[in-house]
C-alpha cells in the first residue's frame, strides 16, 4: 500500500534560532522540545522523519562561566529525543584590532555550521529521506543549497521557517515558500522541567530559561 503522508526533515540552525529567541526576549522558549516544535510547522498529511540539528559547543565568557554547561544540559536532553540528531562545528580564533586605540582583541567565529546544513540538505535529497525540507534558520549562505536541492529535485519542496526577529530576502526568494514561526509554537513545545535520561540521570531546565 502506498502511503499517502508527504515525509519531512527539519534542518535546524542552533545558533540562528538561539540568537532569535534571545533578541526577542523570549529566553524562557529556549528549553525547546525539536520534535514538537517542527510538529507544529506541519501538516496533517505530512509526517516528520529526522530532525537535525546543527550547532557548535559554546566557550564560558566573562561574567556567565555557566553558558557551556546550560548548553551541554539542553544537549543532552537533544540527545534523549527521537528522531532527533546533532552534528557539530567549530569555533575559529581571530584576532581583531581596533582602528581607534590600536588594541587587539581575540574574538571567535562559528564555522561549518552553514556546510554541514547543505551538505545534509544535499545528501538527504538524493536519499530520498524527504519529500519537503525545512529549513529553521535566516543564514542566507544558504540559498545556494536550498536552490540546488529545487533544481535537481523538482518534485521536492524546501520551506525556510525564519527563528523570531530573522529573516533573509535571499531565502525568501530562493525558497518555495517562507514564514516565521510564531510564539505560540515555541510555547506549546516546551519540554518538561525535569527530563529523564535512558540511565536515569536527571537533567534539570536551568533556572535562568524559566
Amino acid at each position: 500500500m502506498v502511503s499517502t503522508y508527504q515525509k519531512v526533515a527539519a534542518y535546524i540552525d542552533g545558533f540562528n534560532l538561539y540568537y532569535g529567541l534571545r533578541s526577542k526576549g523570549w529566553q524562557r522558549y529556549y528549553w525547546v522540545d525539536m520534535n514538537l516544535l517542527v510538529g507544529e510547522l506541519l501538516r496533517p498529511s505530512q509526517q516528520l522523519e529526522v530532525v537535525r540539528y546543527f550547532t557548535t559547543r559554546v566557550l564560558a565568557v566573562p561574567g556567565d562561566p555557566d553558558k557551556p554547561k546550560r548548553q551541554n544540559v539542553y544537549l543532552e536532553v537533544l540527545e534523549t529525543l527521537s528522531n532527533v540528531t546533532i552534528q557539530y562545528g567549530y569555533f575559529l580564533p581571530k584576532e581583531r584590532t581596533c582602528h581607534g586605540c590600536g588594541t587587539t582583541l581575540r574574538t571567535y567565529e562559528e564555522k561549518m555550521t552553514d556546510v554541514n546544513i547543505a551538505v545534509s540538505l544535499l545528501a538527504d535529497a538524493q536519499d530520498g529521506i524527504y519529500d519537503t525540507a525545512i529549513v529553521v534558520s535566516a543564514d542566507s549562505d544558504l540559498s545556494s543549497p536550498i536552490e540546488e536541492v529545487l533544481r535537481r529535485y523538482p518534485d521536492k519542496r524546501v520551506l525556510v521557517a525564519f527563528p523570531p526577529d530573522r529573516a533573509s530576502q535571499q531565502l525568501r526568494k530562493v525558497a518555495t515558500a517562507s514564514f516565521t514561526i510564531g510564539r505560540d509554537a515555541f510555547r506549546d513545545s516546551q519540554l518538561p522541567d525535569l527530563v529523564t535520561k535512558p540511565d536515569g540521570f536527571v537533567l534539570n531546565r536551568p533556572s535562568t530559561w524559566s
